[in-house]
């Protein structure tokens, strides 16, 4: 008989795991979807089977969820699914968790003890050269086909990818059709070797080669310009002694700076220039881009690691006001001598940004990102920090002008997508999930880009608690189109 799971944070309330995978036909709308929202909207949530083998786990260490919400003609359409991982069959086949303590295989019990991949493939779905991967960064691709969801296995480019693992977040380039990608520990546990490759539109490894980092770095995610790679270290770290003895992989460390490292990226690893500074933490960027000798990266930080679990094995105290950083545009010189950075603040602090995808890697004018702000609800518990973000906002980071949309007090905003439009001058669609702290439940929110202020153009009911997710990604339907031909014609 299974057990109950944990009655922590990580596993109760709003987090309390689903398990649930479902089909779901036609969903209530409340509203009306544009009918060019046409397309499928993969998102990837940790969602444990089995409670965990040690009650202290994080809500990071959950098996991966893929879940679909397929737009056609103003229906949507819902299905979720395991990515049924190796480890995932090991412990399913046991009846319980197997794995210990997050990204530490020496807490494994003894029979999957370094014995294959113990990757959960929760964190991002990307689809890119017809192919549909589930990524978690402490390994290489798990791939599933995109229309039944079913797990196809590991992914290594056909043998030519030599790191051991892959970032979830991969940089796509829509000028050339490339995705840009990293990995870090690429060759073992606390390893300081870090690898960058390119994959080009028809999915083919093109370019991968490896440099040493300043230390082990959690490098969640980067950032690329038409002419630079972007890498930045902040200082929670791994090592390897720590990990063998059963101790926790990550540890914030304030004495070491944050580094950046940039390279041109007509140079190679040689040509790599590392900046450093203050300690700061900070897992996902807006966007980059290059102008003349200037590289120019907006993100917001924390002054401390945002996570509870990491926070609480580094001996940090929580203080709010190292969470309330204001979002940030960093600049640095390249002609210059200087080996730090200018910074000027652009908004207020948030984090799970995006922009358009015809902006990537370009001077830019709009972002979209998520707050908390008091005004619109007191904090709750949800998500992998444990404080769910509350407002979607709309930035203009050449002027600051935001514009924001809240659903108020006792609801959530899940990291949402940006969907294009085909109409001339129009700036397109935000598509993010709500959470419900008294009910729940969840729906869907369509708001348009440009004015999000304005409210709802659906609400889409889902009858469903869904776990809150990492994150999503938008899939046209000619692109899954495309594949179907290409299949049809072998």
């Amino acid at each position: 008989m299974t057990r109950t799971f944990p009655d922590t944070p990580e596993f109760a309330g709003l987090n309390e795991p689903s398990r649930l995978e479902a089909e779901l036909f036609d969903l209530v709308v409340e509203g009306e979807i544009p009918e060019e929202i046409d397309g499928s909207w993969y998102r990837l949530t940790p969602d444990p089977q089995f409670p965990p083998k040690f009650e202290d786990d994080t809500y990071l260490s959950g098996d991966g969820m893929l879940s679909r919400f397929r737009f056609h003609n103003g229906h949507v359409d819902y299905v979720s699914r395991y990515v049924q991982t190796e480890r995932f069959r090991n412990e399913r086949q046991a009846r319980k968790a197997l794995y210990g303590h997050y990204r530490n295989p020496y807490t494994d019990d003894e029979s999957v003890a370094f014995k294959g991949n113990r990757t959960v493939a929760n964190t991002t779905p990307v689809f890119h050269g017809g192919r549909l991967f589930a990524l978690k960064e402490d390994s290489r691709p798990i791939e599933v086909d995109p229309e039944t969801m079913e797990t196809i296995g590991e992914w290594d480019f056909n043998g030519k990818l030599k790191s051991q693992t892959m970032t979830a977040h991969p940089r796509f380039e829509p000028d050339t059709g490339y995705l840009h990608s990293y990995g870090y520990e690429v060759d073992g546990l606390g390893s300081k070797m870090m690898s960058y490759f390119v994959i080009d539109g028809q999915g083919e490894l093109i370019r991968e080669e490896w440099f040493e980092a300043p230390f082990c770095s959690l490098v969640h995610d980067f950032l690329v310009t038409e002419k630079h790679v972007i890498f930045p270290l902040s200082p929670t770290t791994c090592d390897a002694e720590r990990v063998k003895e059963g101790g926790p992989h990550w540890v914030w460390d304030p004495n070491l700076p944050t580094y950046v490292g940039i390279m041109p990226r007509e140079g190679t690893a040689k040509d790599m220039r590392w900046f450093k500074g203050p300690p700061t933490s900070s897992f996902h960027f807006m966007n980059a881009y290059t102008e003349g000798d200037k590289v120019h990266m907006d993100f917001g930080y924390a002054k401390t690691n945002q996570f509870p679990f990491i926070r609480a094995v580094s001996n940090v105290e929580f203080n709010p006001e190292d969470m309330m950083v204001p979002y940030v545009r960093w600049t640095f010189d390249m002609a210059g001598d200087s080996d730090t950075w200018e910074e000027r603040p652009l908004g207020m602090g948030g984090d799970f940004p995006r922009v358009a995808d015809k902006d990537h890697m370009k001077d830019y004018e709009i972002g979209y990102y998520l707050n908390y702000v008091p005004e619109n609800g007191p904090p709750i518990e949800a998500g992998p920090v444990l404080l769910a973000f509350n407002t979607i906002s709309r930035i203009n980071v050449k002027t600051g002008e935001m514009r924001s949309f809240s659903l108020g007090p006792g609801t959530t905003c899940n990291e949402h997508i940006h969907v294009p439009s085909r109409k001339p001058g129009h700036e397109g669609y935000l598509i993010y999930i709500s959470d419900n702290a008294q009910t729940t439940l969840a729906e869907v929110i369509i708001l348009e880009a440009e004015h999000p202020e304005k409210g709802p153009l659906a609400r889409i009911k889902m009858p469903i608690r869904l776990r809150a997710q990492v994150h999503g990604n938008w899939v046209p339907a000619e692109a899954l189109e495309k594949v179907e031909r290409k299949q049809a014609a072998e």
